[in-house]
């Protein structure tokens, strides 16, 4: 496959954006149109706070976070630099400080290697035994006959060398490797099974799972679970599921395809096979042709699984339907739409056109914060985006809102829209950690004094002491 006409030549100090993550090129003139019209918003508002990490490559984020035991927030900015992959932070909200932890490269031994660096973390923190375990992920794509591909090496510069298992030590601050992903590809996906000591994830763009036994230090491939992945063309493009689902009492792993089909992932058996009696083709979700990029088709977009009753609570991304899983029975149960109120109002799907991955249980163990999108309004009208993509980005500008629902009453609340003090709305917003007083925090976009990066935000939730 030979790069299209349009691809740029030759290579500067960043490869080309990826295509799912628009380029920060006209980001002030964008906000200064989001910022006259977030000041004359009159609905329910939420301010956030912005910090500065001291990362000003940072660039969109996916995931990458996490509240530890010790009530700090960890997280990974992300980096599109062909010599700077992303690097990892802490806060801690008692002093309201940011401290560097790491540059992801150099904790996968290969800083000064002159390869494509791993430029993202791309999934959530999963604690257990004292240490933060997580994935890296590339930074760096191209685009091929208009498709976004894995990062082409300029001269000089050799291929990426796949995504790693990471492991954190809260102690002692070291980082631990357990090896390169199945095909040297991204690790778009991961979970972990905190009983047995399994992880669990699917790689990018084929789109292959994998599981590691920490004990026995094996790595299992189960080869590619959706046809081709997003490396596809035509009738073997499907788009990667983005969440892996782990029942704790059963060392099950679950996640779906863009047809809809639930796979489950063994742990008796140390099997993969597709859950008989159901799946994620429901009527409310909308009507998808797997094989056409630029949505998430039948997959479900986030996961979580709750140990109180035992069950896969997720959203469906592009209809924002939340629903529930029982994999015991197997069933699933449609239980809202959780989408922002401007949103139900107008009767549209959100701008993002896979949906949204902030999306986490509180510390109360029953309250579900849903970061999502809202229409925006000038002059009465709504603001439209594109009316279609065939890519994984937001269709145009939206507000941020925080969506709650209660598990227990089944009472869904909109929060607000958030804004910063200065009235800017946070953009591209894929992440949340939830701190233990219920303050939220995530990683959009922040532009100040004419630059853009990406950095970590937090704002007061409705748990918030």
């Amino acid at each position: 496959m030979k790069p299209s006409r349009s691809f740029a030549f030759p290579f500067l100090a960043s490869l080309v954006l990826a295509a799912a993550v628009p380029s920060y090129a006209g980001e002030e003139a964008a906000q200064r149109l989001v910022v006259s019209d977030g000041k004359a918003y009159h609905g329910k508002k939420i301010i956030a706070k912005t910090y500065n990490s001291g990362f000003a490559l940072g660039h969109d984020s996916y995931n990458a976070m996490g509240t530890g035991h010790d009530g700090k927030i960890y997280y990974v900015l992300s980096s599109d630099n062909i010599d700077q992959g992303a690097r990892m932070f802490c806060f801690d909200p008692k002093a309201r400080q940011v401290k560097e932890l790491g540059d992801l490269t150099e904790a996968c031994g290969e800083k000064g290697s002159k390869a494509i660096p791993q430029g993202k973390s791309h999934v959530n923190f999963i604690e257990a035994n004292g240490k933060l375990y997580f994935a890296t992920h590339v930074g760096v794509y191209s685009i091929v006959e208009g498709k976004e591909c894995m990062g082409i090496p300029p001269a000089s510069y050799q291929p990426y060398p796949g995504g790693h298992l990471l492991a954190y030590d809260l102690k002692t601050g070291q980082f631990e490797d357990f090896g390169i992903c199945p095909g040297r590809e991204g690790v778009l996906v991961f979970n972990m099974d905190t009983q047995r000591g399994h992880l669990f994830a699917l790689t990018w763009p084929s789109g292959i799972f994998y599981r590691y036994d920490l004990a026995t230090r094996n790595q299992k491939s189960f080869g590619k679970m959706c046809a081709l992945g997003e490396d596809g063309v035509g009738p073997n493009y499907r788009t990667v599921c983005r969440s892996i689902a782990v029942d704790q009492r059963t060392g099950s792993a679950y996640f779906t395809s863009s047809e809809g089909t639930i796979f489950r992932y063994d742990a008796a058996t140390d099997t993969v096979a597709p859950v008989a009696g159901e799946d994620m083709k429901k009527d409310y979700f909308g009507l998808y042709d797997p094989t056409n990029p630029g949505h998430m088709g039948y997959n479900w977009r986030q996961t979580f699984w709750r140990p109180a009753d035992g069950m896969i609570y997720g959203v469906h991304g592009n209809s924002g339907y939340l629903f529930r899983f029982d994999p015991r029975v197997p069933r699933i149960e449609v239980l809202d739409r959780i989408t922002s109120e401007p949103s139900k109002r107008c009767g549209m799907f959100d701008q993002f056109s896979y949906g949204y991955l902030g999306f986490a249980l509180g510390p109360d163990g029953k309250t579900i914060h849903y970061l999502t999108g809202g229409p925006i309004y000038i002059d009465g009208k709504r603001l439209a985006g594109k009316s279609k993509t065939a890519m994984g980005e937001a269709k145009g500008l939206e507000d941020l809102h925080l969506v709650t629902y209660n598990i227990e009453t089944g009472k869904c609340t909109d929060n607000g829209a958030v804004f910063y003090e200065n009235g800017q709305r946070p953009l591209y917003v894929n992440a949340i950690a939830i701190g233990k007083d219920g303050m939220v925090y995530t990683l959009p976009r922040i532009t100040e004094n004419g630059k853009t990066r990406s950095d970590l935000v937090a704002f007061p939730g409705p748990l918030k002491k």
